[in-house]
């Protein structure tokens, strides 16, 4: 009997420090929203700096999904602060609507995205804000060069 209460707040004990650590100024992972353009975010943290993010940007008129690859690093002596670069890919669906924005009535699009940006992590809390320039090259559909996308991202960490 003693060994299992021992077992138990063993047990208790390790998932209170990985609670104490998600609430500090690091985190593996956060899922949330990004203001503009309005997109399902989420983000993990894979090996140290070293991050993945896959957003979902759905309207009536268009769904896109991106994966970038990003590559973290302090910003000062600020705790849980953090600049980040990367890069990676998007692709899409669209209908007339979105033909002034790289995707035809055919409706598939697909390019490749750069991310730069900066995010946070609140000491105390389970909450990451980012904010970040998404530029992004249609390469598949009407070739064009897409400078607004980013915005300010809001996760709840875990």
């Amino acid at each position: 009997m003693k060994k299992q209460i021992l077992l138990v707040c063993f047990i208790m004990g390790i998932h209170y420090s990985q609670a104490q650590q998600n609430n500090g100024s690091n985190y593996t992972t956060a899922l949330g929203v990004k203001i503009y353009p309005g997109a399902v975010s989420v983000k993990h943290f894979f090996k140290g700096n070293q991050a993945v993010e896959g957003l979902g940007f759905f309207t009536k008129d268009m769904v896109r999904f991106t994966g970038l690859y990003e590559i973290h690093n302090p910003l000062g002596s600020v705790e849980g602060l953090q600049w980040y670069i990367g890069g990676g890919g998007h692709f899409g669906f669209g209908n007339d609507n979105w033909q002034d924005n790289g995707v035809r009535a055919e409706g598939f699009s697909m390019g490749i995205d750069g991310v730069l940006g900066v995010d946070y992590k609140i000491k105390g809390a389970p909450l990451n804000l980012s904010f970040d320039w998404q530029p992004s090259f249609v390469l598949i559909s009407q070739p064009n060069f897409q400078g607004g996308w980013g915005g300010l991202g809001i996760r709840y960490t875990f």
